[in-house]
């Protein structure tokens, strides 16, 4: 793994690739001292933007749809040099966000179309207004989508929007801004960089809203700096998401899932199945069909042909991962497959058995390409270990569909799936439960999140 020394300074903020260390770019450092400026300067466009129509704002950001579109092979390629997933995903992360605009902004164009509730008396009307000054800090894993599903919903409500990028990925970030810019006016959209002062320093300053994805741990201290100010909070949070398979389950498919779902991305996605309860009868058969899967992924760079797992975004987060390995194999934990030490940030899928919630990896946000697979003895078991954690964000069950719904409506987590993943239909909010997240995003309901609402009432 070659490194080059080209360090982050106070003026520049440097992004390497984490398949080989080497530089991929770099951007300017915002100053604090320029931060208060600019998020004044977005309360002067706001208050432009808000005398627009949503649709006209929708219709504006429509172009820089077709401009994604257009430039998808090229910030792909950006995104996964600085992020680590394989190329065609990049690709298709930016594709995603191109290919969604139009219908998008047209779900939020429609979100805010106001509600009349009547009875004999009154006739009220439900508005749904714009909140000011959006900031929007977003985190690495989906560095292109995770600023998109929050900037064009603010945008479109009529908020002008300040974002702050994860500074692991500021390139792909401030691309997408600058495209974004060329159909937006002066003010409405901007990007702050830097680390930790840049971001509290956004925080704190006199913005309206605050949209976060990320630890738990960081969403508390915003929600902390948030309060004398009483601004209004989106926060995704941590997650230790559980996948329970009991007996009646179609095993081909929950295998499937369950290897995809753990590995993908390097296992660096806010829903990877990061806990799967087994029963025992059906357990072996289970495990042999996991074990098949697993084994064909193929991990290395991101531009290598046919690599299906790309690195660890960085050595810290390969640390945390091999160090909760080490701790489950110490406290009794088998290895099924992997766990062979790897160079650089690579980690190998790896499939671990025998597992309890004693264990580290069973409890503590993993994020990482590991299968932890717990065996139980019934549903009633399953279900009381999923239940076991702080967070709540997603979970997944498979087995007789009777059976599993009933497990689905008893699940503490914010979105379920029931012998399929999570996802929902079109126009479902994304939304955590717990410590996983306060408010949420997406559809209608999640767009209104970006509003205020506000009641005017008349005599009939």
């Amino acid at each position: 793994m070659t490194t080059m020394n080209t360090p982050t300074t106070t003026d520049t903020l440097s992004s390497y690739n984490p398949s080989t260390g080497e530089l991929v770019g770099t951007v300017p450092v915002t100053p604090v001292s320029e931060i208060d400026g600019m998020i004044a300067k977005a309360h002067q466009a706001q208050i432009a933007w808000a005398a627009l129509s949503a649709q006209e704002r929708a219709e504006m950001l429509k172009p820089a749809g077709e401009k994604l579109l257009e430039r998808a092979d090229e910030l792909g390629r950006i995104l996964s040099l600085e992020q680590g997933k394989p190329l065609a995903e990049g690709i298709g992360e930016v594709k995603g966000c191109g290919n969604r605009m139009n219908d998008e902004v047209d779900e939020v164009v429609k979100a805010m179309i106001p509600d009349v509730l009547t009875d004999e008396a009154v006739e009220s009307t439900l508005y749904y207004d714009p909140f000011g000054v959006c900031a929007t800090i977003t985190p690495w894993n989906f560095p292109a989508l995770m600023p998109h599903w929050t900037i064009v919903p603010a945008l479109v409500a009529g908020n002008t929007v300040i974002l702050k990028p994860s500074e692991q990925t500021p390139l792909i970030a401030d691309a997408y801004v600058k495209i974004l810019n060329e159909f937006l006016p002066e003010g409405v959209l901007q990007i702050i960089h830097g680390e930790d002062d840049q971001g509290k320093a956004l925080v704190a300053g006199d913005v309206n809203m605050i949209a976060f994805t990320g630890s738990k741990t960081a969403g508390q201290h915003i929600m902390a700096a948030a309060a004398p100010g009483l601004k209004r909070l989106i926060l995704e949070l941590g997650s230790k998401d559980p996948c329970v398979v009991l007996e009646g389950a179609d095993l081909d498919k929950a295998a499937a899932f369950c290897a995809n779902n753990s590995m993908r991305n390097c296992g660096q996605v806010c829903v990877s199945t990061e806990r799967i309860y087994v029963q025992d009868t059906i357990k072996d058969e289970f495990m042999s069909k996991l074990v098949d899967l697993v084994k064909d992924y193929k991990v290395g760079d991101c531009l290598e042909e046919g690599v299906t797992i790309g690195p660890m975004v960085m050595r810290e987060q390969k640390a945390h991962v091999l160090a909760q390995i080490e701790d489950a194999k110490a406290k009794g934990a088998k290895v099924v497959l992997g766990d062979t030490p790897m160079d650089g940030n690579f980690v190998e899928p790896t499939i671990l058995d025998n597992l309890n919630h004693t264990m580290d990896i069973m409890t503590i946000e993993t994020f990482g390409p590991v299968a932890c697979i717990q065996t139980v003895k019934d549903a009633e078991e399953a279900i009381e270990l999923a239940n076991d954690t702080e967070y709540g964000l997603g979970a997944v069950f498979f087995g007789e569909e009777q059976l599993v719904r009933t497990l689905a409506r008893r699940s503490t987590a914010g979105m379920v799936g029931v012998n399929k993943s999570l996802g929902g239909a079109s126009g479902t909010p994304w939304v955590g439960a717990r410590k996983s997240g306060i408010g949420y995003h997406s559809g209608p309901l999640g767009h209104r999140q970006f509003c205020q609402l506000r009641v005017v009432s008349t005599n009939r």
